[in-house]
């Protein structure tokens, strides 16, 4: 998969290095992997969640953060929408995700 707006993810694993090894760890999954499903995903990260309209929630580093990511199959893209804290994630507009 090819991980578009990545600098969003490197920008937050900076101002949260608690989170840094999780997050280095998920994007390298996800470059190493060839989804074409959502059972696909959930062979790499089992608590994946569909919220629908391509939009994917991660649990990352024992559900300490919530990274919510646009993928499309077809081409092998995944977009980074959202990571932070779920109460950071309870605080956003959703309609921007």
């Amino acid at each position: 998969m090819r991980i578009f707006t990545e600098k969003p993810l490197k920008q937050y694993a900076d101002s949260h290095p608690e989170a840094r090894t999780a997050i280095q760890d998920w994007i390298r999954k996800v470059k190493e992997a060839r989804w074409r499903t959502l059972a696909d995903i959930k062979q790499t990260f089992n608590s994946v969640d569909y919220l629908g309209n391509q939009r994917y929630v991660f649990n990352i580093k024992g559900n300490d953060y919530r990274l919510i990511v646009v993928i499309q199959f077809r081409p092998q893209f995944v977009y980074i929408r959202f990571i932070g804290t779920h109460s950071e994630y309870d605080r956003i507009d959703c309609s921007i995700i």
